[in-house]
């Protein structure tokens, strides 16, 4: 059974999809305003319109073919702001209302430092550029609503961040038990497989419950489910913070050791095994659990590691249960 070498997904990633909304947005918003300017010879702000114009159908073409958005957001961001004030330093404050969606749009586009950063330098040279043409208390006004639109969209960038990573952490956890889930242990794997971490070692340790079915039949599901809560928590209580602990289905755990070798690793696992065996997990219940551990070994696949730890978990099974064993040409 496969259970990693997924294809990749091609489909865009939501900054890939804002940048090129933004910019596609942008083209018919101002290009008739550009095409308007030059018919009635004002030359030089119809050039400044069809040169954001221009610069977005490149920024495009850019994203569709490179998928880069980062270098991509930064200069969208920076053309936006050069536009606007080559704008106003032509025309004066009658357009200093395209401030508003400009700053706007960066937040969107870039992180909110980045974003912070920009807005306020652009809000600098809009004094500059206004302070001798524009009434004092007017221009007081567009710099107070500016810095209030940039301080509230630095918030609320924060807030949807914070969000946003509360939200990853729940779907990467297992809700009865609070291990990790199947999603962020395939995640690990995959990572631990990509990067060198043999020179310091990394083993898998594949638990499952001995006849956790029985102890549903017997006592019921909600016991079932305090018990692998119980279990997870011992567990849990024995790993250091370089470890990991997932709930991989059912009854079976996963234990991701890092900084172990094969011996340290097989050690571990009987510790664990010996710390649920003798613990009264349940009144009248005895609950005990079979283990394989697997070493990672050069050019291993996350699914090729895993499948040797699970043969040796059956290996345990096989041999009688609430044991410990080692993958094939492994053991010592």
């Amino acid at each position: 059974m496969m259970i990693f070498g997924k294809r990749p997904s091609m489909k865009r990633s939501k900054e890939e999809i804002i940048l090129l909304l933004l910019c596609g947005l942008s083209i018919p918003s101002i290009l008739p305003f550009g095409v308007i300017r030059l018919i009635q010879g004002n030359w030089w702000l119809g050039a400044v319109d069809l040169a954001i114009v221009t610069g977005m159908l490149c920024v495009i073409v850019y994203v569709l073919r490179t998928r880069r958005v980062r270098i991509a957001g930064i200069v969208v961001t920076i053309f936006y702001s050069i536009g606007m004030l080559t704008a106003l330093s032509l025309r004066g404050p009658t357009i200093v209302y395209w401030a508003y969606p400009t700053m706007i749009a960066a937040f969107f586009i870039l992180r909110a430092k980045e974003a912070l950063a920009i807005n306020s330098l652009s809000l600098l040279c809009m004094v500059w550029l206004l302070y001798k043409v524009m009434p004092l208390f007017d221009l007081a006004c567009v710099i107070v609503t500016l810095t209030l639109i940039n301080l509230f969209s630095t918030i609320f960038s924060h807030r949807t961040n914070l969000q946003h990573r509360e939200l990853n952490q729940q779907a990467s956890l297992d809700f009865l038990t609070g291990a990790g889930n199947r999603r962020a242990f395939d995640k690990r794997l995959t990572q631990l497989c990509a990067n060198d971490v043999n020179q310091f070692g990394a083993c898998l340790l594949l638990l499952d419950l001995d006849h956790f079915k029985k102890i549903n039949d017997e006592f019921g599901h909600s016991v079932g489910d305090d018990v692998l809560i119980r279990v997870a928590d011992l567990v849990r209580s024995r790993i250091r913070a370089t470890d990991g602990l997932y709930r991989y289905g059912g009854e079976e755990f996963v234990v991701v050791t890092i900084g172990n070798q094969l011996d340290a690793s097989a050690k571990f696992a009987e510790e664990l095994r010996s710390l649920i065996a003798n613990t009264p997990i349940f009144k009248g219940c005895l609950v005990t659990t079979s283990i394989g551990v697997a070493e990672l070994r050069d050019k291993d696949t996350p699914n090729c590691w895993f499948q040797r730890a699970d043969a040796a978990l059956y290996e345990a099974k096989n041999s009688g249960r609430n044991c410990v064993k080692l993958a094939a040409n492994q053991s010592h």
